[in-house]
């Protein structure tokens, strides 16, 4: 499910907000530039409809819950293209534990389009095959989202591999993990994190748990270590922090921060859900992890002096078990959070600083049901549910609707936003917003 999960390629870079870096100003990775759902230098349009202001409007073939990413001139997007019905004996390999069984061959498939009118530059089948076990009812076999650095692209396909690509679509290198068992094969969808010539990936399942870095030029491996965790499908977070940068993974037994270059564990702490799928989001040395299926979480943890066990310590600056997210990631957009209810269209903002509530749960009107998570811009931030109707939300201490802007598909992936442009992604098309 869309959940789904990618990190920071340079959220550790400090520029002038007058000067943005080719990072800033495009959108590679999920949740974009700095993995908190930020495009800060974009102005995006206000509406839209099926009529008004849609540069393009593709079909994009298969199945994927993948959100696009966007590098200069392209637009990368992810999918599972089933193919004929595999014989019974090929489909007896798979096991059905809940939502879709695998009964069919699928190509995975990593589309490179022109950002101008959404034609397909160039199309890639990473790999067919038929998935080793299914994926849940609302899932896809395809929702890792893309990476990309503006040199290379990687296509993370869980459990059929990672491909990773240059720009013009040259394969580079590939890597097989193995094949992941999740709880109640509900699929997977956690998205790799890359930091300089770092890969990350996290490793969630119901068999040995792990997180593993390779080296992004040649998927060489440089460390792994074993995590003692159950399926989560949050993406790791990559920081710097007083010259050090980690990785931090949110996770049930524990949300953990590792060491990039060697892979030690710095600091541990306690207090999440099952089912962890919300990935953290960071400002001015504090990171943020929710959880919410079977109860709520929020942590607020200040990374200066971090170190071993600090579930109990006054790293944790301030919590929130109220109301949290169970598939949409949190927004931090300056000095406040914005998050949802499980997954449904109530919505909380929070002084990111304190944890005092600005308002929420605020009921949002036309929107029953989210998995996207909310993006923001321009001062708004963007709310989508799974009926394809976006909230205009002002950004602000006070909740005001902006706008409300309905598409006819169903979308549960999460949208980029790039200069003045929203890369929708929906059920069937995959839509270029912008005004003409």
């Amino acid at each position: 499910m869309k959940t789904l999960a990618l990190v920071l390629l340079a959220a550790t870079v400090t520029t002038s907000s007058n000067t943005p870096t080719d990072y800033e100003k495009n959108w590679p990775q999920w949740r974009g530039p700095h993995a908190n759902g930020v495009a800060a230098h974009a102005n995006p349009p206000l509406e839209w409809s099926e009529t008004k202001n849609i540069r393009w409007k593709i079909e994009v073939p298969g199945k994927g819950l993948s959100s696009p990413v966007v590098w200069g001139d392209r637009v990368f997007i992810t999918t599972a293209v089933a193919l004929e019905q595999s014989v019974a004996a090929e489909a007896g390999e798979g096991r059905r534990r809940g939502g879709i069984a695998p009964t069919s061959r699928h190509k995975f498939v990593l589309l490179a389009l022109a950002r101008r009118d959404g034609k397909v530059v160039w199309e890639r089948t990473a790999i067919e095959a038929v998935p080793h076990e299914g994926t849940h009812n609302d899932g896809s076999w395809a929702s890792n989202s893309a990476i990309t650095d503006g040199e290379h692209v990687i296509a993370h396909f869980g459990s059929r591999g990672i491909f990773c690509y240059d720009m013009q679509g040259k394969l580079a290198w590939q890597k097989d993990l193995g094949d992941m068992s999740t709880r109640n094969g509900f699929g997977e969808g956690s998205s790799p994190a890359l930091h300089g010539n770092t890969l990350v990936v996290n490793w969630d399942h119901e068999g040995e748990s792990f997180i593993v870095a390779l080296d992004k030029r040649s998927g060489k491996e440089l460390w792994r270590n074993k995590r003692e965790e159950i399926t989560s499908w949050s993406t790791p977070l990559v920081v710097t922090h007083e010259g050090k940068t980690q990785v931090i993974v949110n996770a049930t037994n524990r949300v953990r921060a590792y060491d990039l270059a060697s892979g030690a564990v710095i600091w541990e702490c306690g207090g999440m859900t099952v089912n962890v799928i919300p990935s953290p989001v960071t400002a001015e040395g504090v990171v943020y992890v929710t959880s919410g299926f079977r109860g709520s979480a929020l942590r607020a943890i200040r990374l200066a002096g971090a170190k071993g066990d600090i579930t109990d310590s006054p790293a944790v600056l301030w919590k929130y078990d109220q109301d949290t997210p169970y598939v949409p990631s949190p927004l931090l957009y300056g000095d406040k959070i914005y998050f949802l209810k499980v997954n449904s269209g109530i919505l909380s903002c929070l002084n990111a600083k304190t944890g005092a509530s600005h308002y929420g749960p605020q009921r949002l009107e036309g929107v029953p049901s989210i998995y996207a998570s909310p993006v923001a811009a321009a001062e708004r931030v963007y709310v989508t549910s799974r009926d394809g109707m976006t909230l205009v939300i002002k950004h602000g201490p006070a909740f005001e609707v902006l706008a409300s802007n309905k598409l006819n598909d169903e979308v549960d992936a999460s949208i980029a936003i790039v200069d003045r442009e929203i890369f929708l992604r929906g059920g069937k098309f995959l839509y270029c917003i912008a005004e003409k």
